[in-house]
């Protein structure tokens, strides 16, 4: 079946349908890594975006069940060179056209992933849409795709209610803006008992838990978006020590005077972030469109910890004022390299020593 890629600036892109048929116009990202494609569309940093794969063939491995960031699909669409129909691996249990198929995602095969990633790269992130639909017409749809925008996604991926995980260790707070299910893992493996808290709970209902470290999660959006969050955050700095990934660490930095801009094309794939503390450079798995200004930060209250080989950007800071630090990239993934779990240790022995320090 034809399918059609329509960008907001009218360029048109001609495949073939995969997954799901339909309409779908979403924020248009290209993601660089060459395998973790159930990750990232499960990932909810990815909501209200269409994915294009920038490696040419998806799908030889297969999906399982096992390896989703989240309950369900965050990504509108995909948009691959070449989808793999028959993937081969032990731990498959469907093809990835079948998925996308059961989980009503649009999706296109079949087009220059090249060009549309040069032109992303050029012009920046663009609004588009995928159609397969023999009545579509662009023109018709322009002003839509071009109005297209995605407003304060973590209200839709955060948890509804409380979730509580037995653990015998420290008891942390995990304010969920969208975690992922590998963050969970991360902090059951260190034996930590968990409370995950919704994004719109308070600050009193959190210390009501007598945590002993707060974590801030990951999520989709515009940091400045999430008011309520940033002041809660604000209330609880200090009085507990905190730990922020991706879109936790865009709002730390918020709650302490800092500020965001958006990247023009994001980091989505494998990056290489140096440790300065360490001198040493990881390969990290990242997928954001946000980064934290370093100009904006106080040298009083902060320092930046970590930096993007390519591009120089704030990949991590470390508080002096308060016991926080944060990292913009993802320090455990099940689709990327695991280097950086050390961080999840960090936050241990930071847990343990502000436990002590209060007990003298």
């Amino acid at each position: 079946m034809k399918a059609v890629l329509v960008l907001d600036d009218g360029t048109q892109f001609v495949g073939e349908a995969i997954g799901a048929a339909g309409t779908c116009v979403g924020e248009i990202v290209f993601y660089t890594g060459m395998t973790g494609y159930q990750e990232v569309l499960t990932d909810t940093s990815c909501k209200g975006q269409i994915i294009a794969m920038t490696y040419p063939l998806i799908g030889n491995y297969g999906v399982n069940e096992g390896d989703n960031e989240s309950g369900r699909p965050q990504a509108k669409g995909i948009i691959v060179r070449e989808l793999c129909r028959e993937p081969s691996n032990w731990r498959s249990t469907m093809s990835l056209d079948d998925y996308l198929k059961s989980h009503h995602i649009i999706g296109i095969q079949g087009i220059d992933t090249r060009a549309l990633t040069r032109k992303l790269r050029d012009k920046g992130t663009m609004n588009g849409a995928i159609s397969s639909d023999s009545d579509f017409r662009p023109e018709e749809w322009r002003e839509r795709i071009k109005s297209y925008s995605i407003i304060k996604p973590v209200d839709e991926v955060t948890s509804r209610e409380v979730v509580h995980y037995e653990g015998g260790g420290y008891r942390v707070a995990l304010l969920d803006y969208g975690v992922r299910t590998d963050m969970v893992q991360a902090l059951q493996n260190r034996g930590c008992e968990i409370y995950i808290f919704p994004a719109n709970v308070t600050a009193d209902r959190i210390l009501d838990a007598d945590p002993d470290g707060i974590m801030l999660s990951n999520g989709p959006g515009d940091p400045k978006d999430c008011g309520f969050q940033i002041q809660v955050i604000k209330e609880l700095l200090g009085k507990k020590p905190v730990f922020g990934i991706g879109l936790g660490h865009q709002l730390a930095a918020l709650a302490n005077g800092g500020d965001t801009e958006k990247l023009k094309y994001g980091h989505r794939g494998g990056y290489p972030i140096k440790d300065l503390a360490q001198d040493k450079t990881y390969i990290t798995s990242q997928n954001h469109g946000y980064a934290v200004l370093p100009d904006k930060l106080d040298p009083k209250k902060a320092v930046v910890s970590h930096i993007n080989m390519n591009d120089n950007t704030v990949e991590g800071i470390r508080y002096l004022d308060t016991p926080t630090f944060t990292v913009q990239f993802y320090p455990q993934t099940s689709s990327g390299a695991l280097e950086t779990a050390y961080l999840f240790d960090e936050f241990v022995t930071l847990m343990a020593e502000f436990k002590n320090s209060r007990r003298l």
